[in-house]
């Protein structure tokens, strides 16, 4: 075990002596996710997406849809009332409005539902713009009680800004990069015939393996832990899952990149030919992953290829884990595919492996 352990050091020592590996595996991220933070964080104009159901449209639901339609702020969706709670809680509505049947002929209180997400303080100005909207739909009756009242529904806890969807997609490239390119340095290895010479030593080959997943898996805990405490205390991201819950998740994740890595430079012969077969898997990877946008704007002819992207699953496992996002494919789907690839790639690349 001691000697496993100043294999660790000297290999880490000899790391830290490589400026280049410093930025990219450490320094890059860190770049990436102050400049998208600051990007992602700025506050634009103000829209919101209001789903709207009309129970039984009659003269009155079309004339004051028609001029709701006329305020540039809001862009109106219609659907029945599962779709659009469903659209609600996967935060594609600030709000969703019901419309009852109107009689005019009656003087009680017309109820007029609305949903919204309780955690995000613009969704309740909308709600107090729609309040007041109702009230000056009143006054222009004259002669009338008080007819409609707005009955706000909180339905969600947490909100979602850009600024928090790009922080886990940040992660999740940072452990794809480090896992796929620090497979590189095996290669380099071999091609010196450094490998080589220590299989005439008493060391066991497994133990240089083993050593460098150990650094990949310090790095990517180092890391990560980097981008997580830049995103809570610059840009006041709100990390929901614990940090336990959050290192096991990135270790599972840098050991399936770091298995892919190792499959794919069993291919290469040579240092630079490395590089080339890594570039060609992670820019598709980085992408058609959906980890810096929704999957909702990736074209439908992509889709299957999205679906067979590792970096689609740890993004999405990485965005429920730190800030409580809504699974898009399912816990069981996500740990699932991700546990195939790292079972997959791992027999593949101590198949085809060569020392020499």
């Amino acid at each position: 075990m001691r000697v496993f352990g100043n294999l660790v050091a000297a290999t880490l020592k000899d790391m830290a002596r490589d400026k280049m590996t410093i930025f990219w595996f450490i320094l890059f991220p860190v770049l990436f996710m102050f400049l998208f933070g600051m990007i992602f964080s700025r506050e634009d104009t103000v829209n919101f997406n209001l789903g709207v159901v009309v129970e039984k449209p009659d003269g009155f639901s079309q004339m004051f849809l028609a001029n709701l339609e006329q305020v540039d702020m809001l862009t109106l969706h219609y659907g029945t009332l599962d779709d659009e709670l469903d659209a609600l809680g996967r935060q594609k509505r600030n709000a969703v409005l019901v419309l009852p049947p109107v009689q005019f002929g009656s003087n009680e209180e017309i109820t007029i539902p609305v949903y919204y997400d309780a955690a995000n303080q613009a969704n309740r100005v909308l709600v107090v713009m729609l309040s007041e909207i109702f009230t000056n739909v009143e006054r222009v009756m004259q002669n009338r009680a008080r007819l409609f009242v707005v009955d706000a529904k909180p339905v969600q806890a947490e909100g979602l800004r850009d600024v928090d969807y790009i922080l886990p997609g940040i992660m999740s490239m940072a452990l794809m990069q480090l896992g796929l390119f620090g497979s590189i340095r095996l290669v380099y290895l071999r091609e010196k015939r450094v490998l080589r010479s220590l299989g005439a030593t008493p060391l066991p080959r497994a133990h240089i393996v083993f050593s460098e997943i150990i650094i990949r898996l310090l790095m990517a805990a180092l890391q990560t832990s980097l981008i997580l405490l830049i995103g809570h205390f610059v840009f006041n991201v709100k990390i929901l899952g614990s940090w336990w819950q959050v290192l096991g998740t990135v270790f599972f994740g840098a050991a399936v990149f770091v298995s892919i890595g190792y499959m794919l430079v069993t291919f290469a012969k040579t240092e630079e030919s490395g590089h080339g077969i890594i570039q060609v898997v992670q820019f598709p990877m980085m992408f058609l992953s959906g980890i810096f946008f929704p999957m909702d704007f990736i074209p439908a002819f992509l889709k299957p290829v999205v679906r067979a992207i590792p970096l689609t699953y740890l993004g999405d496992l990485l965005r429920a884990v730190t800030i409580g996002s809504p699974y898009a494919f399912g816990l069981a789907t996500d740990l699932l595919v991700l546990s195939g690839w790292l079972i997959v790639s791992l027999v593949l690349a101590i198949r085809f492996w060569r020392w020499e």
